[in-house]
């Protein structure tokens, strides 16, 4: 990271030091905070991400210990684990300054400072963040921009961890939003096929004259439009990974198709008698739920066993505990970046409104709503009345029935568990805790 992109706050009982602080580094980095209370530290650091803290060791005290200090940097550490903090004193100690950097600091400077010392120190801290944070993605999830700290999120790292090396087939659930192409990325990126090619399709939005030829290819005049040779999605995927996303949405036919080429290794082009061998690994996703996928009429079993050999669940965002904070930083920090605006403090409003949210749409929602915020907001701050959520994702959640007769509620209830069973009365009745003769009594009373 460079000093110009960086973040940097200052922490120290002496205006004059702030104000020499504040002189030096303005124009030098992206944003300089000066704070001159430290019982302000955690709600600061709480609110923005800082890249480097600068902290005074002696405050209130007469004794100068450097107690104040390191009590300081301790709770900085809680709150923060990544951030750099360069601790300053007028009190050279060598036995303070082994301390401090045992606390957790990453330098030690004595007043009086000389700036060139100053902006050095702080050059090699973020050079070293830089270094750290690549290192840490080429060892864990290598080009990953996948954010979270959740226990659940933790537990789908150690799964991509695991499973990326092998050729393993990958099946990807999720709801819609939740970053399932994300994670078929990292995947991809942290496997032995990392540089040959990853293919995405969305095989759900293909017709079924469409899905053979986009996944299959065809020749030259194996129909009207066909002017030219074209090769499909899985010889443009040739030695690296295809990924079918909404594999749940595609039709008995097309999964039969399906199921031949991944059985045999080959592809036959439309309007060709030659079989081509393919070498990929797929990973494919779907919305629907692993129950759904099982129903033998909409999807066929031997499929699943074929394209699943490890799943991956990825959790909904209201399930993802303070990830929603950390996403939320990250999205306003990027879109900041992107259109040119001032670096944003958070109001304790807006991190509640966040919290208090279900996410329906989930990061993908998130994202935008945070695009929306930074776009439209004229403040530095931004306050719990900047942040609009779309009403196409709670449409549905907030619609209320007009009739709410008991009969109305009875038949609309048989009819919706009759139609998730797909007409198969046993099943139905079980799930509604009736006998099968009480369903077809009932059945007869509502005409259905």
């Amino acid at each position: 990271m460079l000093l110009k992109n960086a973040n940097i706050l200052v922490v120290d009982d002496d205006t004059d030091v702030l104000t020499a602080m504040r002189l030096l580094l303005k124009s030098k980095a992206k944003n300089v905070v000066i704070e001159q209370n430290p019982g302000n530290i955690s709600s600061l650091i709480q609110r923005e991400k800082f890249d480097v803290i600068i902290l005074d060791m002696n405050f209130t005290s007469v004794i100068h210990t450097g107690n104040e200090g390191v009590f300081w940097l301790k709770k900085i550490k809680e709150i923060d684990k990544d951030v750099s903090v360069i601790l300053i004193t007028a009190y050279g100690d060598l036995d303070l300054a082994i301390r401090s950097l045992k606390q957790g600091a990453s330098d030690f400077l004595v007043k009086p400072w000389k700036n060139d010392k100053l902006i050095e120190a702080i050059g090699e801290i973020l050079d070293k963040k830089k270094s750290k944070k690549a290192k840490t993605k080429d060892t864990l999830i290598a080009k990953s921009e996948i954010i979270g700290e959740s226990h659940s999120m933790k537990d789908v790292f150690f799964k991509i961890k695991k499973i990326a090396p092998t050729d393993a087939n990958i099946l990807i659930l999720g709801e819609n939003g939740t970053g399932k192409d994300l994670i078929a990325k990292a995947i991809h990126d942290n496997s032995l096929r990392k540089h040959k090619p990853f293919v995405k399709v969305d095989v759900g939005a293909l017709t079924e004259t469409l899905f053979e030829s986009e996944l299959f290819g065809y020749k030259k005049g194996a129909f009207t439009d066909a002017k030219a040779d074209r090769k499909g999605r899985f010889e443009a995927a040739e030695g690296g990974t295809l990924f079918l996303d909404e594999i749940g949405n595609i039709s008995l036919r097309q999964q039969a198709r399906l199921l031949t080429v991944l059985q045999n290794r080959l592809v036959t082009p439309l309007g060709s008698n030659q079989s081509i061998p393919i070498n990929i690994r797929l990973i494919c996703a779907t919305n629907l739920d692993i129950s759904a996928l099982a129903n033998e009429d909409k999807f066929r079993k031997d499929l699943i066993y074929r394209i699943n050999t490890v799943e991956i669940i990825i959790p909904p965002l209201r399930e993802r505990d303070n990830d929603i904070v950390l996403l939320a930083k990250h999205f306003i920090n990027l879109y900041t970046d992107k259109y040119l605006k001032s670096p944003f403090s958070i109001d304790d409003s807006f991190i509640k409104k966040l919290k208090n949210y279900h996410f329906p749409g989930n990061v993908r929602e998130l994202q935008y709503a945070l695009e929306r915020a930074v776009i439209m907001s004229d403040d530095a701050t931004l306050h719990e009345s900047d942040l609009v959520f779309s009403p196409i994702e709670n449409r549905s959640n907030t619609s209320i029935p007009k009739d709410l007769k008991l009969e109305t509620v009875e038949k609309n209830t048989i009819l919706k568990v009759i139609e998730k069973n797909n007409g198969n009365i046993s099943k139905s009745a079980k799930e509604l805790g009736i006998t099968r003769t009480a369903l077809y009594r009932r059945m007869t009373k509502y005409d259905l």
